[in-house]
């Protein structure tokens, strides 16, 4: 209760917060209505091709005549679900490992960490380039690629939150009496280090929404006739002068919700630290 409390007050004395969080909680209820709004990303009228914002037409519309605020809404919705997904992932793996090689160390924790260190060694980004051009390219594929090479960093995290938990004396009691380790990673450790994992996952959101991006303007991530916002500033390069608009508009999107995912990360942090002191 403390912590919703820190939350609500940090929330309303920050007008940066405030946006984020209103921001973030519009895009999700639009991409979750989008399927009962009546619009559809994938009707064609070539007799309104490339035309500007309007009243018919919020966003305008493509070089094919489709209605873009549609286009950008369920661009919105893939790149969301890429963002949560691979975020899942990459908390999921770089948990496990964290945790793992934290709190039982020795030669589980070398290995671990130096698997850790060949992984972090190589430029990801490129890793991921590579990978997609191996695998097919689709939804899917961009989800598992992104989350299964980007939980390095949240595995250093969660192991150094892990080490530091291992210290508390109750954790030091419950290893002496013979507690099974599964049971106090459950009961002590996880809720010590939860915050950290939250903070991280915000981040973690951001990390994946711009590398999808990244890759759908390359042509390797999202693949017709699914689109999201990245793939949407990729086939807006041919137009760039007479329709700026369908750049812009998407381009805006990735930068006002990552900047709003790194918001809500620092408005969680700022409400742990206030209940911790």
């Amino acid at each position: 209760m403390m912590f919703f409390k820190q939350l609500k007050e940090e929330l309303f004395s920050s007008p940066l917060y405030l946006f984020s969080v209103l921001f973030l909680l519009l895009l999700v209820a639009l991409s979750l209505l989008a399927p009962v709004l009546p619009l559809d990303p994938n009707t064609t009228n070539v007799s309104q091709m490339n035309q500007p914002p309007s009243l018919d037409h919020l966003f305008g519309t493509d070089n094919v005549g489709r209605d873009y605020f549609a286009r950008v809404l369920y661009g919105g919705r893939i790149s969301l679900l890429v963002g949560v997904l691979a975020m899942l992932a990459s908390v999921l793996i770089g948990s496990l490992v964290g945790i793992v090689a934290g709190y039982f160390g020795g030669l589980m924790d070398s290995i671990l960490m130096r698997t850790v260190d060949v992984l972090s060694s190589i430029p990801w980004l490129v890793l991921v380039i590579v990978l997609s051009v191996f695998l097919k390219p689709g939804l899917t594929t961009i989800i598992i690629v992104i989350g299964g090479f980007s939980w390095m960093r949240i595995s250093r995290l969660i192991r150094a939150e892990t080490l530091s938990a291992k210290t508390h004396d109750y954790v030091s009691y419950a290893r002496f009496i013979g507690v099974k380790p599964l049971t106090i990673i459950r009961r002590h450790i996880l809720p010590s280090i939860l915050p950290t994992l939250i903070v991280a996952a915000s981040s973690s959101i951001s990390s994946a929404i711009m590398t999808e991006s990244a890759l759908s303007f390359l042509g390797i991530g999202i693949q017709q006739p699914l689109a999201s916002w990245g793939s949407l500033l990729q086939n807006a390069q041919s137009t760039l002068q007479s329709a700026p608009y369908m750049a812009i508009l998407p381009g805006l999107f990735i930068l006002l919700t990552i900047y709003s995912f790194n918001n809500v990360g620092d408005l969680i942090r700022d409400s742990l630290r206030k209940e911790v002191s």
